[in-house]
C-alpha cells in the first residue's frame, strides 16, 4: 500500500480517529481504489477456500474482510455529509457507482452465498452461540434479499440498476444542497427579521456577511417544510418568503430542479424491486424490516390519520379565531402557523416558548442537560478533547468513560449550520465497536443551528433542545453496543426499529432534574420558573394535530412513491398532481398544514436511507411511549434503570432480534395505548 496517502496507514490517534488535517481531497479515490482491491481479494480467498464451509472460514472471515473499505467510508462520508465542498462533492458523485458495483460484487457472488447457504441450512448442527446464528440468519436473508439468488442475466441489470441510482440519489442531494443555499432569503433591513432575538438577528448578519453580502441578513432554510424563525417574525411577509422558499426547493425548473431526478428513481427502484421479486419498492424493502409489509405500514398511519386530521382541524379553528379577534383579520394560511400557533398557546396556557430561550444556552443544555441525563442513567463521563482534531474546526470531540472508569469511545458534536453541510439532523459513526477487531466506538452529532457572531451565545429553540437530545440517543445507541461481529455493531438495526433509542431519550427534557438543572437563565443563571415548567409540561401535546399531520402526510407520501408497481412507476406522472392525489387519499390535504417534506426536498427517502421507511418514527414512536411508561412505573431516572436498558436494549446493537430485545427488556409487547395519549388521538 502507498505510504504517502494517510487513508491507507493505520491512523496514529486514539480510538482510531481519523487523522482529518493530514487527510487531502486527492487521497479519497486512490484510497478507495486499494481498498476495493483488497476487499475483493479477501472475499475471492474465502470463495476459493476447497475445504467444507465452517463458521470461522466464511462468516467470520467475511467479517474480517474489508476493514480497510468500512473505515475509509466511514471517513469520507463523515466529510461528504457535514462539509461537502465542490471538490468533496465531484468525489462522491464519482465515487457513487463505485461503491454500489463493489457492493454488488459481493453481496452477489454466487460462491460466497453458496457457503452461506449450505452453513444455514444445516445451522443446528453448528454448535453455534446466540450472537453466532443471529449472524449466519441475517447474512443469508441479506444476500437472499439482495439478489444473490438471481441468474446471471438478472444479477447484471440489478447491478446497472444498483449503480444508476446511486447516482441518481447522489444527483438527488447535491441538487438541493445547492437549491437550499441557493433559496436562503435576504431581507436588507432588520426589522424586517422584527421578533427574532439579538442572536438569532446576529446569526443572520454573519451569514450575509459570509456570502459577502454586508449590512443584509440572510435566513438560511431548514431541511423540513417549516422553519424555527416562522414561529417569532412579526412581519407576515417575512414570514411567507422564507415559507415560499422553503417550498421550492428542487422544483423551480432550474439546474437543481429535483423533480426528473426522483421519477427516475421511483422507476428504478420499482423495476428493482419487481426484478427481485416484490409488486413495489414498499414491498421489498418492509420485508425485512420489522413491520414486515406495507399493508401494516398503511393500516397504522390511516388509523392515525383520521384523528390527527381531525385535531389539526379543530387548531386550525382556534388559530382562525385568532386572526379574527385581530385588527385586520385575514385568512390563515401556512406561513401563519406558527406564529399564531403561539399566541394560542399564550391565550390558553400563558406561555411563551419563544421567550424561553435565554434559558436554552447550548453549552449548558449540552454539558447540564444531555450529559447529565447519561451520565444519572448509565454513569458515563464525557471530558472534551481540544488536543484531538476533527474533520471541521466547529466540530468538538469528547472522550467518554464508563461507570468504572473505562474508556468507551468518542463523541463528536457538530452543532452549527454551514452551507457545505446537508440540512437536517443525523448520527453516524466514524468507527465501529467490535470485539473481533478490537475497536471501540467513534460517533458523531450533526445538527444545523445557526451560528451567532462571536461573543454571543447560542440560544437554542425548545425544538433544537428536543433535536439535540433526539440525536444524543442515537449516539448512546452507538457508544453502548457491545458486539462481537461488525455487521451488528451500533445502530446497525432494522430502519423502522432505530428510531426508538433516540425517541426514548427525549423523555429526559422535562425530566425535573435534568430541567432543573440545564434550563438556566443566560445571564442571571436563575432556573426556569416553575409555572413555566407546569406550563410546559401541560403542554406536550399542544399542537399536535399539526405536528402528526405534517408528519404523516410525509410518510404517506413516501409509501405512495414507493407502493407503485413497475408498471405505474413508468407512466407520465406530475409531482405536483401525484402528490394531491396521495394526500388527498389519507385525508391529509390540508393546504395550512403542508406536509413536513414534500417531494423534491425529500431527502429522507431521495438521498437518505428511509425509502420506503420513513413511517419508521411513528413506528418506533410506539416502543418509545411504551418505553416511557415504563420507567415512569420503575422511578425514572434511576441508575439500574438505565443500566437494564442499556444491557438489554442499546448495548445488543443488531445482535438480537430486536422485538425479542424489547420484549427481554419490557416483559411484553408493546402497546399502542401510550402513543396515542402522547399525541392526544385518544376518542
Amino acid at each position: 500500500m502507498a505510504t504517502d496517502n494517510p487513508l491507507l496507514s493505520p491512523s496514529p490517534l486514539p480510538y482510531r480517529l481519523p487523522d482529518y488535517p493530514a487527510i487531502r481531497p486527492e487521497h479519497y479515490l486512490p484510497a478507495f481504489e486499494e481498498a476495493f482491491a483488497l476487499h475483493k481479494a479477501e472475499v475471492a480467498e474465502i470463495t476459493r477456500n476447497a475445504e467444507e464451509p465452517t463458521f470461522e472460514n466464511t462468516l467470520m472471515a467475511l467479517e474480517e474482510s474489508g476493514r480497510l473499505l468500512g473505515d475509509l467510508a466511514r471517513t469520507f462520508y463523515t466529510v461528504s455529509s457535514a462539509d461537502a465542498t465542490d471538490e468533496i462533492q465531484r468525489i462522491e458523485e464519482t465515487l457513487a457507482p463505485l461503491m454500489a458495483a463493489h457492493q454488488d460484487s459481493i453481496q452477489l457472488d454466487s460462491a460466497l452465498f453458496g457457503r452461506i447457504r449450505s452453513l444455514y441450512e444445516k445451522a443446528g448442527d453448528l454448535g453455534l452461540d446466540e450472537e453466532q446464528r443471529y449472524l449466519l440468519e441475517r447474512h443469508h436473508t441479506e444476500m437472499s434479499h439482495a439478489g444473490a439468488g438471481l441468474d446471471d442475466a438478472a444479477k447484471t441489470r440489478l447491478t446497472e440498476l444498483n449503480q444508476r441510482l446511486s447516482t441518481l440519489t447522489t444527483q438527488f442531494e447535491k441538487n438541493l444542497l445547492a437549491d437550499t443555499n441557493d433559496l436562503a432569503v435576504v431581507f436588507d433591513d432588520a426589522s424586517e427579521l422584527d421578533g427574532l432575538t439579538e442572536g438569532e438577528i446576529s446569526a443572520a448578519a454573519q451569514a450575509a456577511a459570509d456570502r459577502d453580502l454586508e449590512g443584509k441578513y440572510v435566513v438560511t432554510l431548514t431541511l423540513f417544510t417549516g422553519h424555527p424563525y416562522l414561529s417569532t417574525l412579526t412581519r407576515r411577509e417575512s414570514r411567507r418568503r422564507i415559507m415560499d422558499a422553503s417550498r421550492a426547493r428542487g422544483s423551480r425548473g432550474n439546474e437543481h430542479d429535483n423533480r426528473a431526478v426522483l421519477l427516475e428513481i421511483v422507476r428504478l427502484r420499482a423495476e428493482r424491486a419487481e426484478l427481485l421479486g416484490y409488486p413495489s419498492h414498499a414491498a421489498y424493502v418492509t420485508s425485512d424490516e420489522t413491520a414486515g409489509s406495507p399493508e401494516a405500514v398503511h393500516s397504522l398511519l390511516r388509523e392515525l390519520a383520521a384523528p390527527a386530521r381531525r385535531n389539526a382541524e379543530r387548531e386550525r379553528e382556534a388559530l382562525q379565531a385568532i386572526i379574527d379577534a385581530e385588527p385586520e383579520p385575514f385568512l390563515l394560511e401556512a406561513h401563519d402557523w406558527a406564529f399564531h400557533t403561539e399566541k394560542v398557546r399564550a391565550a390558553q396556557y400563558d406561555l411563551d416558548t419563544t421567550a424561553l430561550r435565554p434559558w436554552f444556552e447550548a453549552e449548558r443544555v449540552l454539558q447540564d442537560g444531555v450529559f447529565r441525563a447519561a451520565t444519572d442513567l448509565y454513569g458515563v463521563t464525557f471530558v472534551e478533547r481540544e488536543d484531538l482534531p476533527a474533520y471541521h474546526p466547529d466540530a468538538r470531540v469528547f472522550e467518554v468513560f464508563n461507570a468504572d472508569g473505562s474508556a468507551l469511545g468518542l463523541y463528536i458534536l457538530d452543532l452549527y449550520t454551514r452551507d457545505t453541510k446537508r440540512g437536517g439532523a443525523w448520527m453516524n459513526s466514524i468507527v465501529s465497536q467490535s470485539r473481533l477487531r478490537g475497536t471501540n466506538p467513534v460517533v458523531v452529532n450533526n445538527l444545523n443551528v445557526p451560528k451567532p457572531a462571536a461573543g454571543q451565545p447560542t440560544l437554542l429553540t425548545l425544538d433544537e433542545v428536543t433535536t439535540l437530545f433526539h440525536e444524543f440517543g442515537h449516539a448512546l445507541h452507538g457508544l453502548f453496543a457491545t458486539v462481537t461481529y461488525p455487521h451488528f455493531a451500533g445502530t446497525n438495526v432494522f430502519r423502522d426499529f432505530v428510531e426508538f433509542p433516540s425517541q426514548v431519550n427525549e423523555m429526559w427534557i422535562y425530566w425535573p432534574e435534568i430541567l432543573d438543572s440545564y434550563a438556566r437563565h443566560v445571564e442571571t443563571g436563575e432556573k426556569l420558573p416553575v409555572g413555566v415548567v407546569e406550563k410546559l409540561r401541560a403542554t406536550e401535546s399542544f399542537n399536535q394535530g399539526f405536528a402528526t399531520s405534517e408528519y404523516l402526510a410525509a410518510s404517506w407520501l413516501d409509501q405512495a412513491w414507493h407502493s407503485l408497481s413497475s408498471e405505474e412507476a413508468s407512466r407520465d406522472i406530475d409531482v405536483a398532481e401525484f402528490e394531491a392525489s396521495a394526500l388527498a387519499d389519507i385525508g391529509l390535504d390540508n393546504p395550512v398544514v403542508p406536509t413536513r417534506y414534500s417531494s423534491t426536498y425529500f431527502a429522507h427517502v431521495f438521498s437518505g436511507g428511509y425509502s420506503a421507511g420513513y413511517y419508521s418514527y411513528i413506528w418506533s414512536e410506539v416502543l418509545d411511549a411504551d418505553t416511557v411508561e415504563w420507567f415512569r412505573e420503575n422511578g425514572g431516572l434511576r441508575r439500574e434503570n438505565g443500566d437494564r436498558f442499556r444491557e438489554r436494549l442499546l448495548g445488543v446493537g443488531g445482535s438480537k432480534d430486536p422485538l425479542a430485545a424489547y420484549r427481554d427488556f419490557r416483559g411484553r409487547d408493546a402497546e399502542i395505548q401510550p402513543l396515542l395519549e402522547r399525541r392526544g388521538l385518544v376518542a
